[in-house]
């Protein structure tokens, strides 16, 4: 039943014409019935609308899970994401499982694959930072996974759970880069401004301006697009590894060698 369905959120569904007059038409119904706030349409009303036009609940449920873990992500704008790129990288997927074992399975790929702690839980939502100190370090050295561990220089890392059924769970992962963004855009102005102040001294003697900037021309710009380049591959990388960790979720964990066990054991990590 439709009043039984609980995943929050809405995302597009695709309709023919006839389809859609008629959602627009049974939409007004409802509007007219609840008054003008659009915010009175509940789920189970959408669920209710879907089926009166012919559309799946496993349908809907998805696209309102999809919809609940987009909402995560705000859009940004500005000269930081112009020039060196977004603080935040996701990636969604609905994989098999219920929400609590796709959150522990969750917990332990973060823990034991990307050298990760456990840093806020919460009912359908979990978040990781970074292990510091000697054991943290210990497992980067010795590369356990066997993978990169691109998401080792995130702020933090969350993971937010929404069952579509059953049997299906839609997760959303998004990996903050906020302080290495800001690291690296330090990075950039230090230098420019280093460069900058080099070529200052030179006007002292009469050379051409021109020729006064050209160490803040070729090096001052050849560090801010080693600078963007940096940050984007960066950001490229942790896309990649999110993606890793929903293949692991989907479609199960790889098998650790003897060896690779063995090391997991001294360093702390934790089993498959």
């Amino acid at each position: 039943m439709a009043d039984d369905l609980t995943p929050p959120g809405s995302a597009p569904v695709v309709l023919d014409r006839a389809a859609l007059e008629r959602v627009l038409a049974r939409a007004s119904e409802l509007q007219a019935a609840i008054g003008d706030a659009p915010e009175a349409l509940s789920e189970s009303q959408l669920l209710e609308l879907g089926t009166d036009v012919g559309i799946e609940s496993e349908h809907l449920r998805q696209a309102l899970a999809e919809e609940r873990g987009r909402g995560l992500v705000p859009p940004e704008g500005g000269l930081g994401v112009w020039f060196a790129g977004p603080t935040v990288v996701a990636a969604a997927r609905v994989v098999p499982g219920t929400p609590q074992s796709v959150l522990a399975a969750l917990d332990a790929t973060m823990q034991r694959d990307e050298v990760l702690v456990l840093k806020r839980r919460f009912p359908e939502r979990l978040s990781w930072e970074a292990q510091r100190g000697f054991i943290g370090g210990l497992r980067r050295w010795l590369a356990l996974s066997g993978r990169g561990q691109h998401l080792y220089g995130a702020t933090d890392v969350s993971a937010t759970v929404a069952a579509v059924d059953s049997t299906r769970v839609h997760v959303r992962l998004v990996a903050s880069f906020r302080d290495a963004r800001s690291r690296h855009l330090a990075t950039a102005a230090t230098a420019c401004t280093a460069f900058l102040l080099a070529g200052a001294p030179v006007l002292a003697i009469n050379v051409p301006a021109w020729l006064a900037a050209m160490p803040l021309l070729v090096l001052g710009g050849a560090t801010l697009i080693a600078t963007r380049r940096g940050y984007r591959r960066l950001l490229a990388n942790a896309t990649v590894a999110l993606e890793q960790v929903l293949d692991r979720l989907e479609y199960g964990p790889a098998k650790s060698s003897g060896a690779t066990a063995l090391l997991e054991v001294i360093a702390g990590a934790p089993r498959r």
